[in-house]
């Protein structure tokens, strides 16, 4: 009987063993998968938190736009008026006074991240728009033959595209 009570024991003994290691490796899978989980949450709220920290800086760099682009047309009317000739002293010392307001402006409108678009050679869409094309001999087809009205960007963005002739 003792041999009996021996084998029973042994069975109950790998009966158990085999039962502490399928919960083992049930403990074991529920681990990685929660795990897995934490990790995808964790890696999700760190994009988030990228994504908003982005908004707002780009909220706060483009909070001015309006106010930007409306106080464009003011700067156009300070360059036509610098354009205007003057014979006289006081019509010189108007413009004078005028370029210096000018001056001034525009130095504000760039500590604020206003600045004009460069003139360039090549017609850029991003950047431009067409009036109307020309044709021209002087330039190849694509080129930007005229700058009818300055553009400007606010950073990178921009504000009001540069409108010129482009070549046919």
């Amino acid at each position: 009987m003792s041999e009996q009570n021996e084998e029973k024991i042994e069975e109950q003994v790998e009966e158990n063993q085999l039962e502490n290691e399928t919960e083992e490796k049930d403990f074991e899978a529920e681990y990685n998968a929660l795990k897995d989980q934490y990790l995808r949450a964790n890696a999700e709220f760190e994009n988030i938190k990228k994504r908003l920290e982005k908004e707002k800086i780009n909220a706060m760099t483009y909070a001015n736009e309006g106010f930007a682009k409306d106080l464009l047309d003011v700067l156009d009317a300070l360059e036509a008026a610098v354009k205007v000739e003057a014979n006289d002293e006081v019509s010189l010392k108007i413009k004078e006074g005028v370029q210096n307001t000018l001056d001034l402006f525009l130095k504000k409108l760039e500590k604020h991240g206003v600045k004009e678009i460069e003139a360039a050679c090549e017609f850029d869409p991003n950047l431009h728009e067409a009036m109307f094309h020309l044709q021209s001999d002087e330039h190849q087809s694509g080129a930007v033959v005229q700058v009818l009205q300055k553009g400007y960007k606010l950073g990178e963005r921009v504000i009001r595209p540069t409108k010129v002739s482009v070549a046919k």
